[in-house]
């Protein structure tokens, strides 16, 4: 036997509808019931939700899903359900209001074509807050905030909808009589479909503006505008559309594992800080040795500082390394300073005046430096860029710390070049990588 029809999508065990008396919500509501009933939808996979607003209050008297969030902010969070369950007919409320601070959602959703159905209680003001004005309110219409008259021009959100790209959109009134039959053709649209919907706020704009069934009817020609479809142009809905992208992308190739294979001698945690220009493969260098010091068993953390720009400025990394996990990665006094060029030296320059005894500065050697306390080796960046090519200094110089310092070996790092560089890259960057440590060995 099948299951016995739905007669209403709602309850009456929270009382009555919320609205003041002749508010277009009310209309609104009973229309999307009777659309749910036309329809006969499966309330386990129906999902009306609003947001902030007196249209708001309605999504608690269906029997189906609901969700409630902040104003505005309604379509993003419909988007969110219909990406995560796109089985799943997601009815979005809102007010004029909401469609006005959400504009940014508006326009995407129509833009990206994602299966909502958008239902906007129009009424021209904000009705919970005290009748400011919205974006839809009419040129000269008197509000709480234009009490002089409206000086704006109002938004047309089904022609915004339309030239955003909405597949489906639909400009109803409160009194038409086909509303119901309207509002589940828009929720059987596969893709986005909105249906604007002009009501009226009994308890504000009605008032000031001595407005009621009949000024509603004659803004229509006022602003050259009629009821019914505006538009009717499907197109392939998103969330099917992204599901047929990913499944024909190409797999990302897998992350080789990390297997500690290196001993290492760091007793504590240590900072160490990288600072270079940009373009001298300052994070993918500084990463990289952080790879490396993972391959020797440590944990380790890595935070970089750069301008907005590309390929000019600074370039600063800073890593942590650690035999323990590392829960503050900030470093105050770093152990050790890697100083490549006049850029990471402007960037920094306080820092390296202010380095202790006990931190130890490896500097290029035609860099002119503060006074510092900290104990100063030169690399000689000539020697450790001739075989390499300069844009592996920065290699080379991390290979030089780790030879002299004894952090862990160098093998370490030239394990993590061969493990997480391209073959062209990480043969320049393992001659680099040689040239550092062969460096220090010549001392």
């Amino acid at each position: 036997m099948s299951a016995p029809a739905i007669a209403s999508y709602m309850t009456d065990r929270i009382g009555p509808l919320p609205f003041c008396p002749g508010c277009g919500h009310t209309t609104l509501t009973h229309a999307l019931d009777k659309a749910l009933v036309k329809l006969q939808l499966d309330p386990r996979r129906v999902v009306v939700v609003t947001d902030i607003g007196c249209i708001g209050l309605s999504d608690r008297y269906f029997t189906t899903h609901a969700f409630h969030g902040l104003h505005g902010r309604s379509i993003t969070y419909a988007c969110g359900l219909k990406l995560a369950r796109p089985e799943l007919k997601v009815i979005t409320l809102m007010g004029d209001g909401a469609a006005g601070i959400g504009g940014a959602h508006f326009l995407n959703v129509a833009r990206r074509n994602i299966g909502i159905t958008l239902l906007v209680g129009n009424n021209f003001n904000y009705g919970m807050t005290g009748g400011q004005h919205s974006v839809t309110t009419p040129e000269e219409g008197l509000t709480s905030s234009t009490p002089a008259g409206n000086p704006e021009a109002p938004m047309d959100l089904c022609a915004t909808a339309a030239a955003a790209g909405a597949p489906w959109v639909w400009r109803a009134t409160m009194f038409d009589p086909d509303l119901p039959d309207v509002l589940a053709d828009a929720i059987a649209q596969p893709g986005f479909a909105m249906v604007d919907v002009w009501e009226l706020c009994t308890a504000y704009y009605m008032p000031r503006n001595q407005f009621k069934k009949k000024e509603l009817l004659e803004m229509f020609g006022a602003h050259g505008l009629t009821t019914g479809k505006v538009v009717d142009r499907p197109r392939p809905e998103y969330t099917a559309r992204l599901r047929e992208v990913l499944a024909s992308a190409k797999p990302p190739r897998p992350s080789p594992g990390i297997e500690p294979r290196f001993p290492h001698a760091v007793s504590r945690q240590t900072g160490i800080v990288i600072a270079g220009s940009a373009g001298q493969k300052i994070k993918s260098s500084a990463a990289l040795f952080a790879q490396a010091g993972m391959f020797a068993g440590l944990h380790a953390t890595q935070k970089d500082d750069y301008p907005i720009t590309v390929q000019t400025g600074h370039s600063v990394a800073e890593v942590n390394l650690s035999p323990e996990r590392v829960d503050y990665t900030g470093i105050e006094r770093p152990d050790f300073f890697v100083l490549l060029s006049e850029d990471g030296l402007r960037r920094t320059r306080d820092t390296v005046a202010a380095l202790p005894a006990t931190s130890t500065l490896y500097a290029v050697d035609d860099l002119e430096l503060p006074p510092t306390a900290a104990r100063v080796r030169r690399l000689p960046s000539r020697e450790l860029t001739k075989d390499a090519g300069r844009l592996s200094l920065c290699t080379a110089a991390l290979a030089f710390l780790l030879a002299d310092s004894g952090l862990y070996p160098v093998a370490a790092l030239r394990a993590a070049i061969s493990a997480f560089t391209s073959p062209k890259i990480a043969e320049a960057s393992l001659k680099a990588a040689a040239a550092g440590a062969a460096a220090v060995h010549r001392e």
